[in-house]
């Protein structure tokens, strides 16, 4: 997918001012639209798709068993899945992490139990013999999984996402604008950072204070770190108090969009918006077009906290 950067852009101090930027962020919303479309349909993203339709989606249950064990998994699977599917290899002398893995197998009508422990207990259902039962989850039982990086071969394919540009003075302005927008903003060491690969979160500050608390992982790339802080500048102002899943999982899409068109404002490369918003779209990204005025107002918003 082509990139391109563009030079920040201003906009005189006249009456027409706002309708100027809107009229500018609904153009750059259709280049966003055009841009997720072309991602979607990259050999690149297609590649990224097929590869991540490989990995289970884990239970809460065993996400949490992952995570205690191995807090810094990003992606895991079985030693043969890691060999056979993706041509990779455990290294010698990683410890596993251990999981609850279905069994599945007949399964008895009645007493839902696999054949042996249907004739153990003893279970009258005759009606029909074990081989014609159907297959059902009839238990757990322990299972060793590996994360990638406990794994060499073959790599896996990533998008890349990130921004790029000049944003050595942009950072701290985001900072200072902080209180004005009513965030808490910390830039948090690689060392001390307890949110896996996450760039950044939005969070409560406390159980009794809710003021929204923005954390962001530090990097070299300084026009990322905007970025990131931007989404989720954006998150703390539209979507603070949402608590169904599905609705904020559509809202990261104009998190992301606002900090596409902020960013882009500010002369920075946010291309790599395209592939973010494609993995988490789907099929639709006209749902962009549909939440402009929300996406709208609060680049908007952003911009005016860091421009006098």
């Amino acid at each position: 997918m082509a990139t391109s950067s563009d030079s920040s852009v201003s906009f005189e101090e006249t009456d027409t001012r706002h309708d100027e930027m809107h009229s500018t962020i609904e153009e750059w919303i259709d280049d966003l639209v055009d841009r997720v479309d072309d991602a979607q349909a990259s050999e690149e993203f297609q590649e990224w798709l097929d590869v991540q339709s490989r990995f289970h989606d884990y239970s809460h249950r065993n996400t949490l068993l992952i995570k205690f064990q191995y807090p810094e998994a990003t992606k895991v699977a079985g030693y043969n899945t890691w060999r056979n599917d993706f041509d990779r290899h455990v290294q010698e002398g990683e410890q596993a992490i251990w999981i609850w893995a279905p069994i599945i197998t007949k399964r008895c009508p009645e007493c839902e139990n696999s054949p042996s422990y249907h004739e153990k207990i003893g279970c009258g259902y005759d009606e029909t013999s074990a081989d014609e039962w159907s297959n059902g989850l009839v238990g757990f039982k322990p299972t060793p999984v590996f994360d990638v990086s406990q794994t060499e071969g073959e790599p896996l394919p990533e998008l890349e996402t990130a921004a790029m540009g000049d944003a050595d003075d942009l950072v701290p302005a985001l900072k200072g604008a902080a209180d004005e927008l009513g965030v808490t903003v910390r830039i948090v060491d690689a060392d001390d950072w307890d949110y896996g690969d996450a760039k950044g979160v939005c969070k409560y500050r406390s159980l009794h204070d809710l003021q929204p608390v923005v954390e962001a992982i530090a990097r070299s790339n300084q026009a990322d770190l905007a970025v990131t802080l931007i989404h989720e500048y954006a998150h703390a102002l539209l979507h603070f108090d949402i608590e169904d899943e599905p609705e904020r999982a559509k809202r990261e899409v104009e998190a992301e969009a606002v900090a596409y068109i902020v960013g882009r404002y500010f002369g920075l490369d946010t291309s790599g918006s395209a592939f973010y918003l494609a993995a988490w779209q789907g099929d639709d990204s006209e749902a962009i077009q549909e939440r402009l005025g929300r996406i709208s107002s609060t680049a908007q918003e952003i911009i005016g906290s860091l421009v006098e």
